[in-house]
Parts: structure tokens; sequence; C-alpha cells
């Protein structure tokens, strides 16, 4: 990885990425330091500190900590990551949003995405709402704010523009600098929050809350995660291919034999982001709305059992990280069109014959790779919020954030490593 960068850095043009990447990501961390007004920050704190093991506080995590601290960028990308959510859904259930991001090409991408952003502005909006209406709720507003409309106007549109603008970041980061932008930004926001996390527990030992074989333990399985999700996501399953030679005018193609790869780990951490997101949106919005148990004792009910801690929350939690991973391989990859591809090019894979029964044989061997790789991220995700629950450590997003972080780095090397071929350079090759 050093080696990588260190050889990338010498590229004038890649080292401009690099540098563009790190701005974005030095505006993002400026924009989480400045306050939306009319708030009483430490209130709000004070009342996240009793939040630790929710739903709240895991989108705190997710934010850098912003959310505690009711900046600007409070929301973070969880609007964006909604929207993206509800976008490719209708695509497969509306035929017009299907034809529109399959078949129109590169102008039907740039269609969805537009659509995306209006929606992500609309989900900020309503999000948004649903902050200040838990801050009023809860008495953390300042006094003159407590019932302006005005007040509530511009924490609001400050909360929603905020969610627009990181949005708007991540695409600078994806078009013009290195890896991806949404993740990138996700990657800066947990590792803002590490340094937080390691003096907590420093001081927890200190005082004797947390004993340190606890903590030494923790450590080692932070590493043993880490081990496990480089070894997964360098994993892949190749399929031998065969190309048959054939005479074009006095030269001869093909007879070359070669594999198709496919990595266990192909979706990445975006089903763990988008099962946790959709999961933790219950109990998100029962925060929101602080209804009175005496009052609404079925909807208190109903939203605390999606709590962090619940047995049913981490049920629908595994159940929809393996769902969305046979969505996104789903989507990224689709046997027939490579069944196609192969029999185009004379190619064939050994044993199986071309057509039908060659998509039929990817289908099938991409089904268990997908399974072995839904397992994969469903044991890092659960176990760490299993251990939390049985030794009453706090774990908040142990797994999901290595996993995040590790990804993310990986992700980013890869980028690096297709720059650096892409031109040839012979220090890295080498």
């Amino acid at each position: 990885m050093l080696q990588t960068l260190r050889n990338a850095w010498r590229v004038e043009e890649i080292r401009k990425k690099i540098l563009f990447t790190l701005l974005i990501i030095l505006l993002y961390r400026l924009g989480n330091a400045i306050p939306v007004p009319y708030v009483n920050i430490a209130a709000l704190q004070t009342y996240f500190t009793m939040l630790q093991n929710t739903v709240l506080g895991m989108l705190d995590v997710m934010s850098g900590g912003a959310f505690s601290s009711a900046t600007i960028f409070a929301l973070s990308i969880q609007p964006y990551i909604n929207a993206s959510i509800i976008i490719q859904l209708l695509c497969i259930a509306i035929p017009a949003l299907e034809r529109m991001s399959k078949e129109e090409g590169e102008e039907g991408k740039k269609k969805i995405a537009a659509i995306t952003r209006y929606v992500t502005v609309a989900i900020g909006l309503l999000q948004g709402f649903g902050f200040y209406m838990l801050m009023k709720s809860n008495g953390i507003l300042a006094p003159e704010a407590q019932n302006s409309v005005w007040a509530a106007i511009v924490i609001v549109l400050t909360f929603t523009s905020g969610s627009a603008i990181i949005m708007w970041l991540g695409e600078q980061i994806t078009e013009h600098g290195i890896g991806n932008g949404i993740s990138m930004i996700l990657f800066a926001s947990i590792i803002a929050r590490l340094p937080v996390s390691l003096v907590q527990s420093i001081r927890n030992i200190i005082v004797g809350s947390l004993q340190w074989w606890i903590l030494l333990l923790m450590v080692l399985g932070a590493l043993a995660i880490i081990v496990l999700i480089v070894f997964v996501n360098d994993s892949e399953r190749r399929i031998p291919v065969q190309y048959a030679k054939r005479v074009v005018g006095r030269k001869m193609y093909g007879g070359q034999s070669t594999h198709l790869p496919m990595k266990v780990n192909m979706s990445g951490v975006m089903p763990i982001i988008f099962a946790s997101t959709l999961c933790g949106l219950p109990n998100m919005i029962g925060s929101f709305l602080n209804l009175d148990a005496t009052k609404h004792p079925y909807w208190t009910a109903f939203f605390r059992v999606f709590n962090y801690n619940s047995v049913l929350y981490l049920v629908v939690y595994v159940l929809l990280i393996v769902a969305f991973n046979y969505f996104y391989v789903a989507i990224q990859y689709n046997p027939v069109d490579i069944s196609n591809q192969l029999r185009k090019n004379n190619g064939t894979i050994p044993g199986i014959r071309p057509g039908k029964p060659t998509s039929d044989f990817i289908t099938k061997t991409l089904s268990k790779i997908t399974l072995i790789g839904a397992v994969f991220l469903a044991i890092v995700a659960a176990v760490p919020m299993i251990i939390g629950d049985l030794t009453g450590v706090s774990i908040q997003l142990g797994g999901t954030s290595l996993l995040i972080i590790v990804g993310v780095a990986l992700d980013t090397a890869r980028s690096l490593e297709g720059y650096m071929t892409a031109r040839h350079h012979k220090g890295f090759l080498e």
C-alpha cells in the first residue's frame, strides 16, 4: 500500500487526484465543525451520551460525531444512501426506470443520478425536520428558538443543504479524485471517531469500568477481523475459459486459455450500509417522534422492538445483508450477457456447452459464491453486536466499521493500481 502511494505520488496526474481527494475530505471535516444555529450543543451531547447503544448512536458514528454536535453535516450520507436504495429498487419495479438505466447507456445513467439527487434532497428535508422535532421535544433548542417558526425553517434547511453538499462532495471525489466519493466520506467519518473511541476506552480502564484484558481481547479480535476481511476481499472463484483458434486472413487468433474471475465479496460494504440504514429507520422515526408511551403504547412497543440491541433487529439486519448482497450481485453480474459474450468470441467453459448451459452454470456458481460472501458480511457485522450484548461492552459498529475502513482502503489501493497500470509505470509493475 505504501509502495503504491509512493509510486503514484511521482506521477503528476495521479498526485493531483490524491490532493483533490484530500482537499474534499478536509472540506467535509471543516463542515463537521460548523454548528447549526439555535441549538444547545452541550444539552444535545449530554442527551447523546445515553444513546450510545442505539440507532441514533450508530448514526453519530457514521457521521463522524457531527450528529451529536448538530453541525451542518449532521445528516451525513444517510439521505443519499436512502435515496440510492429507493431508486435502485424502483429501477426493478418500474419498467421505464429499468429501460432508462440499462438501455439508454451513459445518458440513462445521468438521468438516474439526477433523480437520485432530487430524492436525496427530499429525504434530507424529512430527516432534517425529524431531527428538529427530536431536539424540540427534548428541550435541546435555545430558549428563543423553542417556539420560533423562523428557527425551525433555518435548522431544517441547514440540515438539508448540508446533506446536498455532502452528496456533491462525494460526486466530485468520484469524478476528479481517487476511489468512490461516498465511500471515502464514510471512511473519513469513521476514522475521525477512532481516536475518540480509543481515549474513551482508556478512560474507562482508568476509572475501572472496563478491564484491560477485555480491551486487549477487543484489539486482538479487531486484528483477526481485519485479516479475515483482507483474505475474503482478495478471494475469488476462477472459472476456466478456453478460446478456440480462428483464422482471419493469414493470421490465426485465439487458442489461449484464461479464466472468468468471480470475487467472493463482490458487493463490498454496500449491503451492510444499506441494511443498517433500513434497520435503523423504525427506531430513528420513533426517536424523532418521541411518542408518549401512555398515549401510544402500540407504536411505542413497535419502535422499541427495533432497538439496536434487540434480537429482532439482529435477525432482520442479517437477513437484509444477505438480501442486499444478492441484489447487488444480480445488478453487477449478468450470466446471460457473459454467456453471449463468450459465444461471440468463440470462448467456452470446458465441459459446458455454449448458450443456456453456460449461463446456467455461471448462475449456479455465482449463487454459491454470493452465499459465501453474504455469510461473511453477516458474521463480520453481527458477531461484534452479539459479543457486545453478552459482555455489556459497547462495540458499536465494530465489525461494520472495520469492514468499511479496510474495504475502502483496499478499493482505493486498487484504483491507484489501475491508474498506474494504465500508465505502464515501470516502478510499480516490477
